[in-house]
């Protein structure tokens, strides 16, 4: 059998076997070294090829890919430093347990560590970011090596997919020539039966449930507390265990329960702007936070959860993990929430409730949202702005991918209870500012309508990304703060810096003229002057196909002013007699 028919049916067994284990999406950048696979991907009819020439965007966009569908996701790249270029959205996968499959192209070992071009050592080159790494035999066409392909295909997936979910490496040598061939009769082989893998769930024991019962019976002022959570499912169920044991949920922007019915208005959204008083943190009092799931973004809840040392703490997550960055001594209980819910039904009938703990949370809720609400449809665009006018214009049933730094903590400071039903994602794994322009273009790889809310030193992280908005029919609105620089730092000690001094290493002006940019990418360009004009760019931009780009310029000293006057204000209320 000649070489050229080997690789072709080594490779397509493959790649024949990643789709029969559930893959769907597959993101490819290109290079030589990586052509038979990238080519027989394009090929395989049940498969939706996506090109992106910057190995770093493509992973991104793979992950978001990931993060909106749930499923798993492979990226292919050729070998060098083009594999190097996937790091840093392989660590984001690793900690938001993402289902990354990533496919390297890579010499063969007689090419390897003596100088030969585009060779580095691609051996486990990720290290403890990967949950599985293998490196494939160099292609043989046997019935045992087809079947060893398979396997390797198919085991990739399942780990990538079974909990906790996260990335794995394989890597694949190909020695010249490269080109595979159609021709090859019955290439795509007849696999094996059809395989399957499931991931049970994790129920805890009558003997666990009876502590936490005895638990909540001895405690007065609790709180559960929902961080981000990938399941809608999961959402419905810890609101529906608050509402066994009427009990008021902190909820997380990314935990779903800010677009979940919430008739009984157990959920308190605003509860980051009101512990950003440190008043109100000293003087309000509980005795027990059940959290399911991740911490959450807000950061005045890590200070105030920081300060509760006599407070029980449980923490309940759905499979094995420890994500708890505070030194407070908690509770571990794995179990999801729809099992725990189904442990607890009926048991909370014995108990006796105060309402006097869930009434006043809601009446604290209730003031402080009136105040995050307040605005001018003329007074000059603040950040805080751009998020109301997302949750007042935004489509229904549509997607809000939030950059990190300030952007998520606007949402979490000012995205409010809807029945929009508007899902918020963001990149909260290593929460870094890079790649999540890609991150947004994948969650709208379905067909669903995303408004990207960034700002403008993220967005410049990852410019390239824009680059498939001329070869997709992706529909994308993105919200530009432009504070010319890092606006979050304005917020920080780091402000009482020297002016030039903090300018040159933490505001960093690039006084970029982001139109030029969005007509370089042939981007729809708007920027608003007033609320008004603003939520009349957003509701253009959701009636038009393509990508926007709405520029909302800002004053970093006027835009700090906006929100400690609203914290104050907060503060102001809850506090007086």
């Amino acid at each position: 059998m000649k070489h050229t028919e080997i690789l072709t049916r080594y490779v397509a067994n493959f790649v024949d076997e990643l789709v029969e284990s559930g893959v769907r999406d597959i993101v490819i950048s290109p290079g030589s070294r990586s052509t038979p696979l990238a080519m027989l991907c394009s090929q395989h009819k049940d498969l939706q090829t996506w090109i992106q020439i910057d190995e770093r965007s493509a992973a991104f966009f793979a992950l978001g890919i990931a993060r909106e569908s749930n499923r798993a996701v492979a990226v292919v790249c050729t070998s060098g430093t083009a594999a190097a270029n996937y790091f840093p959205a392989i660590i984001e996968a690793y900690y938001s347990r993402l289902p990354i499959l990533v496919l390297t192209a890579d010499r063969p070992h007689e090419l390897r560590d003596n100088g030969a071009p585009q060779a580095i050592d691609q051996i486990k080159m990720y290290g403890n970011y990967v949950k599985w790494f293998h490196e494939m035999a160099l292609p043989e066409a046997s019935e045992r090596m087809l079947s060893y392909a398979r396997n390797q295909a198919f085991r990739a997936v399942h780990t990538a997919m079974q909990h906790n979910k996260g990335p794995v490496h394989v890597n694949l040598p190909f020695r010249e020539p490269l080109l595979p061939d159609f021709h090859v009769e019955n290439m795509w082989g007849k696999g094996q039966k059809k395989r399957w893998f499931e991931s049970g769930t994790i129920t805890v024991d009558a003997s666990t449930i009876k502590r936490l019962i005895s638990v909540l019976k001895n405690k007065q002022r609790t709180i559960i507390v929902s961080g981000p959570q990938d399941d809608a499912r999961q959402a419905k169920a810890i609101l529906k265990i608050a509402e066994l044991f009427h009990l008021p949920v902190f909820a997380d922007p990314l935990s779903k329960l800010r677009s979940h019915p919430d008739p009984k208005k157990l959920v308190i959204e605003s509860y980051d702007a009101f512990l950003k008083s440190s008043s109100i943190r000293e003087h309000l009092q509980i005795d027990l936070i059940i959290r399911f799931g991740a911490a959450p973004v807000s950061k005045a809840y890590g200070q105030f959860v920081e300060a509760q040392k006599d407070v029980e703490h449980i923490i309940v997550e759905p499979y094995e993990g420890y994500r708890e960055p505070t030194d407070q001594t908690v509770h571990y209980l794995y179990s999801d929430a729809t099992s725990l819910l189904e442990q607890l039904n009926g048991i909370s009938t014995s108990f006796d409730f105060d309402p006097s703990w869930l009434e006043m949370m809601q009446d604290w809720n209730e003031k402080a949202k009136g105040i995050l609400l307040e605005r001018s449809f003329t007074e000059n665009l603040t950040e805080g702005h751009a998020v109301l006018g997302i949750e007042e214009a935004a489509p229904f049933a549509s997607i809000l991918f939030v950059g990190n730094s300030m952007p998520i903590r606007d949402v979490d400071t000012f995205f409010m209870h809807t029945n929009k039903e508007i899902e918020i994602l963001a990149n909260r794994g290593a929460n870094g500012i890079d790649g999540v322009v890609s991150s947004a273009f994948g969650a709208a790889a379905n067909g669903k309508r995303v408004t990207l809310l960034i700002g403008d030193i993220s967005l410049l992280h990852d410019v390239n990304g824009l680059l498939l908005s001329k070869e997709t029919s992706l529909n994308v609105t993105i919200v530009l703060i432009n504070n010319n620089g890092g606006g979050i730092f304005s917020f920080l000690p780091q402000a009482s810096s020297e002016t030039s001094q903090f300018e040159a290493l933490f505001g960093t002006p690039s006084n970029i003229q982001f139109e030029q940019i969005a007509s370089t990418y042939s981007l729809h360009y708007h920027r608003p002057d007033s609320f008004q004009s603003y939520i009349d760019c957003l509701k253009e931009s959701y009636e038009q196909n393509g990508i926007s780009l709405i520029e909302v310029q800002t004053n970093r000293e006027e835009n700090v002013s906006w929100h400690r006057k609203k914290w104050k204000d907060i503060e102001t209320i809850l506090t007086s007699k």
